[in-house]
């Protein structure tokens, strides 16, 4: 097979491929998405939290200026997606909570919320009597929290519908198939290689498979930096028709140092997790994962303990060397990457589409995105340099 050409062929059909796929689609270039049948994307197994605040890490703050960024532009890009879509995204606006176990596990939000103050992020600590008004289904034990209002949540899964159907809307076409290997032609990238044997022929080659790139052939050597698969358990929990919601709103908790969150959907669904584990391309649902989260979240929600699994749940995340995106160009002429979210895919959505986009139709990206650009790490030895 050897499709027509197209003016972006992008490989992988997660949250960050897809967005790319509409923005520029509807800049009116022609794109191609190539993707396996089945997704093996972390997008499916994210829990879809939009928490640059409660996400805040010491050493991140560029990333989370980003995150701040990207979730500032939810709300008007939910509204256009799910125009062009026709399919609602399961965006939720009630804020984040995130509470504390014990003595210590406060300590750490003090200093978490000198972080989220010094970023410019708006927040409001609470005592422990504030979180259980807000939550009544906590844990007598919690300490105390921070609430960021700003912090919202949407379903990934309904995100990543929304975002196809947009994209094919716009003319963008699906290849169900798997990445072997970059193609070249007169020294700059020039489609795709596929498992099957046929190939997809494009003017810009864009990877954003994840955790998956490193797996594509054909790259220079150096060119992209290695990405560590993190992994993550979850579980998706029912709540009865005839049970009040346990919590209302995304609930985040430090207990005992750990972290875990519970994220509820309109439906009655709560996605519990999540784990972060240095595994390498483990994919395993253990005991022990599942064993961590479900003790963590009765600690703080004992209600849990009443609700229904419906699903068990493992992804992996792509972490880059420093935990941030690799956007847009590479060294290689017609070459882009758009992987290494690590955690941070869905919130990045917004931003990464946007920047990925302008990046394709205009050749740099914009101001914003700069610092996550594809040479700002060193990779390889320095006689592949």
């Amino acid at each position: 097979m050897h499709t027509n050409d197209s003016d972006v062929v992008i490989a992988g059909a997660g949250v960050i491929g897809l967005v790319t796929a509409w923005r520029a689609a509807q800049r009116g270039l022609h794109v191609t998405i190539v993707a396996p049948e089945i997704s093996e994307a972390a997008s499916p197994v994210a829990a879809g939290m939009l928490t640059p605040a409660s996400e805040a890490t010491f050493g991140e703050e560029t990333l989370m200026r980003f995150g701040t960024l990207s979730r500032n532009r939810y709300p008007e890009f939910i509204t256009e997606l799910e125009e062009e879509s026709g399919t609602p995204t399961g965006y939720r606006t009630e804020g984040t909570l995130q509470v504390a176990f014990d003595t210590d596990d406060l300590a750490k939000l003090t200093d978490l919320g000198e972080l989220q103050n010094r970023l410019g992020i708006k927040t409001e600590r609470l005592t422990a009597r504030e979180c259980r008004r807000l939550e009544p289904m906590l844990a007598p034990a919690v300490r105390g929290g921070i609430v960021a209002p700003d912090d919202h949540s949407v379903d990934p899964r309904a995100l990543m519908a929304a975002l196809r159907t947009a994209a094919e809307r716009h003319g963008a076409v699906g290849v169900r198939d798997r990445v072997t290997e970059v193609l070249y032609a007169q020294g700059q990238a020039a489609g795709l290689r596929l498992e099957s044997g046929g190939e997809v022929r494009g003017r810009h080659v864009v990877l954003a498979a994840g955790v998956w790139t490193g797996a594509i052939s054909g790259l220079a050597p150096g060119l992209l930096p290695e990405l560590r698969p993190v992994k993550g358990q979850l579980l998706r929990l029912r709540t009865p028709e005839d049970q009040e919601p346990v919590v209302t709103r995304t609930v985040r908790g430090l207990v005992k140092g750990t972290p875990v969150y519970l994220v509820p959907r309109a439906n009655g669904e709560i996605v519990l997790g999540a784990t972060q584990e240095e595994m390498g391309h483990d994919t395993r649902l253990t005991v022990g994962g599942v064993w961590e989260i479900l003790r963590d979240a009765h600690e703080l929600v004992p209600g849990v303990s009443e609700l229904e699994i419906t699903e068990t749940c493992v992804g992996l995340r792509p972490g880059s060397p420093d935990n941030a995106p690799l956007l847009g160009p590479t060294r290689t002429p017609g070459l882009h990457l758009a992987v290494g979210h690590h955690r941070h895919g869905v919130l990045l959505t917004p931003a990464t589409g946007d920047a990925m986009a302008e990046a394709l139709a205009g050749g740099e990206l914009p101001d914003y995105a700069r610092a996550f650009a594809t040479d700002r790490l060193p990779t390889g030895s320095e006689e592949e340099r």
